[in-house]
């Protein structure tokens, strides 16, 4: 399971630099196209709330919503859970079509208390918030929901992204 006790903190996550959106890979050399990260790393210096000024921007010129995706290196469900994007076809492609993904860190060294203080309280790691194009929040994903045994529900995931893809106006 993905729960800490509260309020306990393990180390300092990390996140890496912007990216835009995916951009398609050749087909022919077998690779997914790239996941749609706006910061692709749990980084405890990273501005969140600049991280996502910058993935409102790209969010409504593609017309994708935006998942702010809270954890941190110390988080092992964190690691895992890229891992099973990266394996999973239904799960990468309904990310890369319909999300812009920020990774915002939680940890010992920054525990970024100003920024997610305006967003549910969280309970477990890793843990996701469903924000519209123009960042208002949507919804409040514990992913202990979407766990199976010791990885993630290919199934419980696809739904949960489904029932947040932005609808076709």
């Amino acid at each position: 399971m993905n729960r800490i006790a509260g309020g306990a903190i393990i180390t300092a996550g990390l996140l890496g630099g912007l990216v835009g959106a995916a951009t398609a890979q050749d087909p022919a050399d077998g690779l997914q196209p790239a996941l749609p990260y706006v910061v692709d790393d749990y980084d405890p210096h990273r501005d969140p709330g600049a991280d996502l000024e910058t993935a409102t921007q790209l969010a409504a010129e593609s017309r994708k919503r935006i998942l702010l995706e809270v954890g941190g290196q110390w988080c092992g469900w964190c690691k895992l859970l890229d891992l099973f994007i990266h394996d999973h076809p239904a799960v990468h492609s309904l990310l890369v079509d319909h999300f812009l993904i920020v990774k915002v860190n939680y940890g010992r060294e920054n525990q970024n208390a100003e920024f997610l203080g305006q967003y549910p309280q969280i309970h477990g790691y890793p843990h996701i918030f469903v924000l519209e194009s123009d960042g208002t929040f949507l919804h409040s994903q514990d992913t202990a929901v979407l766990e199976e045994g010791r990885t993630y529900n290919e199934g419980a995931l696809v739904e949960f992204l489904k029932k947040w893809v932005r609808p076709v106006s």
